[in-house]
C-alpha cells in the first residue's frame, strides 16, 4: 500500500512539474512577441515575473516531495518516537502540532523569497518585516487556539467514533461553512481595518444594485489592502447577515466609479447564481472524497511506515495526502468556475455597462502586472478564472484591435477610447 501511495504521489508531483516547465517555455517565447493589454515593457517584465515564479513553485513542489517521502517512510516513525505518544486526544494534538510545525518550517523560507525578494523587486508589496513578523504571530496564535480546537474535536471522534471518517467530515465541513460566516466580521479585522464607505453617488450606485439582486449585507468597506500590496480587487464576503462588500483602496485609487460599478455587477453575478454555495457544495464534494478514501486506509500502510494506527497519525497522513486527492478535483472544480465568471462577466455587463467592464479587467491586468497568456495545460488545471483575452473576446472586444488602439496613448489615457469614464 504505500508503494502504491509514493508511485502516486510520484506522479502527481511529476505532473505540477513537467506542467510548471510547460508554462515557463511558453511564456519564454510570448513575453518576446507582441504584446497584448500593457506597453511592451510591461508585458516582458510580467512575463519574467511570471517565470520566476513559476521556478520558485517547481523548487517548492520538489522541497514538498522530498518532505512526503520523508514523511512516510521515516518522519512519522521519528516524531512518534520523538514524542512518545499514546492514542489519547492531548497526545493526537500535540503530534498534530509537531507535524504543522516542521512542514511550516521547511516551507517558510520559499514564503518569505517571494514576499521579500520576487514580489518587492517587481513592486507588488510593500511589506515590511515588522508587518511580516505581526501577521505571522496572529496567524500562529488562531492557528494554536481554533486549530487546536479543531485536532481536538478530529482527534476525540477518531478515537471513540465507528466509521470516524463520516462524523469528521461533517465536523470540519461544518467549520469550512463557519469559517465563512465569521471571516468577514470577526477573522478579517484581525489583519486588515475596514472602514465603512462614505455617503455619496458610488455608495449609492451600489446600494442599487445590491437592491435589484435581492443582497442584503452587513455593509460597504475599504479595506487596507495598500499597507501589504499594490494589487487590485474586491469582493463579496460572508454568508447570511454577516455578508459584505468589501473594495480594497487600491481599486478605488485605479478605477474609475463606472469601471467599479461594473467589477461590482460581475461579484454580484456570483452572488445572482448562487456561485458561493456551488463552490462550498463543490469543496464538500472534495471533503467528503477525501474523507472516505483516507479515512479507511489499511492497517497495512502504519505498519510500512513503522507506526502505530493512532489518530494523531491518521489525520497527520490526510493532511499529507489531502494535496493528492485535491489535485484530482482540481481540472473539474477549474472548468466549473471558468464557466461561473464567463456568467458573471455576462452579468456584470449587464449590471455596470460592457464597456466599463472591459476597461476595468484591461486595467486589472495593468496594474496586477498579470502576463496575459497561459499555456493550455495551466489554464485546464489552475485556472479558476477564464484568461483575460478570452474573456475580452467573450464580451465581444477582440483583444488585438482593443490593442492596437491603446498603443499611441498615454497610461492615464489608455481607456478613454471605450467611453468617457472620467
Amino acid at each position: 500500500m504505500l508503494e502504491l501511495i509514493m508511485i502516486l504521489y510520484t506522479v502527481y508531483t511529476l505532473i505540477r512539474v513537467y506542467v510548471s516547465v510547460m508554462q515557463i517555455g511558453y511564456i519564454s517565447e510570448e513575453k518576446n512577441g507582441e504584446a497584448v493589454l500593457m506597453s511592451q515593457d510591461k508585458f516582458r517584465v510580467a512575463g519574467e515575473y511570471a517565470i520566476r515564479k513559476e521556478r520558485l513553485g517547481i523548487v517548492s513542489t520538489i522541497v514538498d516531495y522530498i518532505m512526503f517521502v520523508w514523511w512516510v517512510t521515516v518522519g512519522f516513525a521519528w516524531l512518534t518516537a520523538l514524542l512518545g505518544t499514546t492514542n489519547s486526544v492531548v497526545d493526537s494534538v500535540i503530534f498534530l502540532f509537531g507535524f504543522m510545525s516542521i512542514n511550516y518550517i521547511i516551507g517558510l523560507p520559499f514564503e518569505l523569497y517571494q514576499t521579500f525578494e520576487l514580489d518587492k523587486e517587481y513592486g507588488f508589496t510593500k511589506m515590511t518585516p515588522k508587518l511580516y513578523i505581526q501577521d505571522q504571530l496572529k496567524s500562529i496564535a488562531m492557528f494554536f487556539i481554533l486549530g487546536g480546537a479543531v485536532f481536538a474535536l478530529l482527534s476525540w471522534i477518531v478515537i471513540n467514533v465507528s466509521n470516524w471518517w463520516i462524523w469528521g467530515f461533517v465536523l470540519l465541513f461544518s467549520i469550512a461553512v463557519l469559517v465563512n460566516v465569521i471571516y468577514p466580521t470577526i477573522i478579517a479585522p484581525i489583519f486588515n481595518k475596514f472602514s465603512p464607505l462614505e455617503e455619496g453617488e458610488l455608495r449609492s450606485s451600489i446600494e442599487s444594485m445590491m437592491e435589484k439582486v435581492g443582497l442584503k449585507s452587513d455593509g460597504i468597506f475599504i479595506m487596507d489592502a495598500s499597507k501589504r500590496d499594490n494589487r487590485l480587487n474586491a469582493y463579496f464576503g460572508g454568508l447570511g447577515k454577516s455578508k459584505r462588500v468589501v473594495l480594497f483602496d487600491t481599486l478605488l485609487d485605479k478605477l474609475t466609479n463606472r469601471e467599479l460599478l461594473a467589477v461590482l455587477g460581475h461579484e454580484l453575478g456570483h452572488f445572482s447564481h448562487g456561485d458561493i454555495w456551488k463552490n462550498i457544495g463543490m469543496m464538500g464534494l472534495l471533503l467528503f472524497s477525501a474523507f472516505f478514501l483516507l479515512g479507511n486506509l489499511p492497517n497495512e500502510l502504519f505498519f510500512n511506515m513503522g507506526v502505530e494506527k493512532r489518530a494523531g497519525v491518521e489525520l497527520a497522513i490526510m493532511m499529507l495526502l489531502l494535496s493528492l486527492i485535491g489535485f484530482i478535483f482540481t481540472p473539474i472544480m477549474s472548468f466549473i468556475s471558468r464557466h461561473n465568471e464567463y456568467e458573471a462577466d455576462k452579468f456584470g455587463s449587464e449590471m455596470g455597462g460592457k464597456e466599463n467592464l472591459v476597461s476595468a479587467l484591461i486595467k486589472l491586468v495593468d496594474e496586477n502586472k498579470s502576463f496575459p497568456k497561459a499555456h493550455p495545460l495551466v489554464i485546464f488545471f489552475y485556472y479558476t478564472h477564464p484568461p483575460v483575452l478570452e474573456r475580452l473576446k467573450e464580451l465581444g472586444y477582440d483583444a488585438s484591435a482593443v490593442n492596437e488602439m491603446i498603443k499611441p496613448l498615454e497610461r492615464e489615457g489608455i481607456f478613454r477610447f471605450l467611453d468617457d469614464n472620467k
